[in-house]
């Protein structure tokens, strides 16, 4: 049996393509672009992954693998899947932002420990909110609509004829100013409440001036920090289901995927 160099370099290209945007976005999706994955998990899953979707994905138009526009038709799969799995990270990072946002006003930011998907030092409130975003995103299956999102995206975009437009590129810029809303959302009970305990520490002090605020007020902060967390808890899971909801959304009007 012959086998022709063009049909070895198309099986070559309708694996290797669709294994740059997938491997893309397996580098910054939540969950699987910790560090503390090997890569060599990372690739075996991608490969797996590129093995069962290759039956629909279309044939590539390439017919040189060695080739400088080839090349640059792996780097632009590559950003799609890094796009795409961006969004979902920063959905993580709206939880991430409002523990740190939290801990600082609570005096709870000096307690830090290493954060196991970007390595560095993040406060403890943090890293809480962290591990209890990522298991509400496994919870709710947001892998697998990652995963429904990385097969669309090969009809949106197809390989080697479209790429993300520059209005896209800014949407995606822009929108990750939700970060930013919706942590200032969730930790915005946290605050005010302490607003009004600082606000009653400075009552006392003026009630009795020889009262030593500072000995007694960080630690009453500190306690009453860990009851409004507590107790704003309930709330954790309907700000995710929101945010993860808008992200949705999102990444189905970046993907031209959205009902009409």
């Amino acid at each position: 049996m012959e086998v022709e160099l063009a049909a070895i370099n198309q099986f070559l290209a309708d694996l290797l393509l669709p294994f740059m945007r997938i491997s893309g976005m397996f580098a910054a999706m939540v969950g699987l672009s910790a560090k503390s994955i090997p890569p060599q998990v990372k690739a075996l899953l991608a490969m797996l992954m590129t093995l069962v979707i290759m039956p629909v994905v279309p044939p590539t138009p390439v017919t040189q693998m060695v080739d400088l526009g080839t090349i640059i038709i792996g780097i632009q799969q590559l950003l799609i899947g890094i796009a795409v799995g961006f969004l979902s990270m920063m959905v993580l990072n709206t939880f991430v932002l409002a523990g740190q946002v939290i801990a600082m006003q609570t005096g709870l930011g000096f307690a830090s420990i290493v954060d196991p998907v970007n390595g560095i030092n993040v406060p403890a409130v943090g890293q809480f909110y962290l591990i209890l975003a990522t298991l509400l995103f496994w919870g709710m299956d947001g892998h697998l609509a990652m995963i429904r999102m990385i097969v669309m995206s090969f009809e949106a975009f197809p390989i080697g004829e479209a790429w993300f437009a520059a209005e896209q590129l800014r949407d995606i810029a822009h929108w990750a100013g939700w970060m930013f809303v919706a942590a200032l959302t969730l930790a915005l009970a946290p605050i005010i409440s302490l607003l009004i305990v600082n606000l009653a520490f400075g009552v006392m002090t003026k009630a009795a001036p020889q009262l030593n605020i500072f000995s007694i007020g960080f630690s009453i902060a500190q306690i009453m920090g860990l009851i409004i967390i507590w107790l704003t808890l309930d709330n954790f899971s309907t700000h995710f289901a929101n945010q993860w909801q808008r992200a949705q959304q999102f990444m189905c009007e970046l993907l031209l995927i959205c009902p009409s």
